[in-house]
């Protein structure tokens, strides 16, 4: 090997250097801290660690509070996937016509304004919208002479109202990227179904959404990513009540980590739920390799 390349090979290991260290420190290290945690017993005074085999895995499959956890987040799942994904897929195909340039500038700014804003921030907001004795809702409500609504106190509505807070913040962001994909779409596809007879709706199954089901499955993907990490909207809102209804399993994570002080339990969660993610993540790679060309 010549001298220049040398000297190109040190560069480049020069330049990769701290996003390596940056790699190891805040994932690699984390990653292995949190699968030893979960082999041990840490006193929470002393942080000693006695080895206890899968005892801390036994006891976190046995808590029906940890599976209640679950089940409340991928109910938050389903819920928050059809309202971010259809919903930008409906406000997307509003805004791929023909409007004048400033009317959709103006259209698409105002939609993802609260992408911007923070979680918490809009959290406290939707809070006092939702609240019982003074919030704005339930006031408007008792002007048409209904009874006022327990948004976040009705075990029922509880968790809609953590979804509705979530879609109106997030939508803009998934209308975007979809906006983005169907202005892709060649016209000219469009155009010869029209000429074959084919009405909107046959337009929009078989061709618009084969050509835009990449973006569709990475919105599905991330919203589901997303989804499974809820904590902040949740914590604000409602604390996880009323009583367990809308705690997820994030919330589990820190209240046993964090509140209860055993990390050994906290990291089992937190494990666990990293295997979910990476299926679903490898779920979504087979299926763009399998279905989407």
């Amino acid at each position: 090997m010549t001298r220049a390349a040398w000297r190109e090979q040190i560069a480049a290991m020069a330049f990769l250097t701290p996003a390596l260290i940056c790699f190891l420190a805040f994932l690699v290290a984390p990653l292995i801290a949190t699968a030893v945690f979960c082999l041990m017993e840490i006193d929470r005074f002393t942080f000693g660690m006695t080895y206890v085999g899968l005892d801390n895995f036994r006891y976190v499959f046995e808590d029906a509070r940890f599976w209640k956890t679950f089940l409340n987040t991928f109910q938050f799942i389903a819920m928050a996937v059809v309202g971010n994904v259809g919903l930008g897929l409906l406000l997307a195909g509003l805004l791929d016509r023909a409007l004048p340039s400033a009317l959709r500038y103006f259209l698409r700014l105002a939609y993802f304004l609260p992408v911007l804003i923070a979680t918490a921030f809009v959290s406290y907001i939707w809070k006092f919208l939702f609240d019982f004795d003074l919030g704005a809702i339930n006031y408007y409500i008792r002007l048409l002479g209904l009874p006022p609504v327990g948004w976040l106190t009705d075990t029922r509505i509880a968790m809609a109202s953590v979804v509705i807070m979530d879609v109106w913040k997030h939508v803009g962001f998934f209308m975007l990227i979809l906006l983005a994909a169907l202005q892709d779409v060649p016209r000219e596809l469009r155009e010869a179904a029209q000429v074959d007879g084919a009405g909107p709706v046959r337009i929009f199954v078989s061709v618009t959404i084969p050509c835009i089901a990449p973006a569709l499955l990475f919105c599905v993907a991330y919203a589901t990513i997303g989804g499974l990490q809820v904590y902040d909207s949740m914590r604000i809102l409602t604390n996880g009540g009323p009583g367990d209804a809308t705690r997820s399993v994030v919330m589990y994570m820190f209240s046993e980590a964090f509140g209860a002080g055993e990390l050994a339990l906290g990291a089992v969660s937190a494990f666990t739920l990293l295997i979910v993610i990476a299926v679903i993540v490898a779920a979504q790679m087979w299926i763009s390799r399998r279905w989407i060309r």
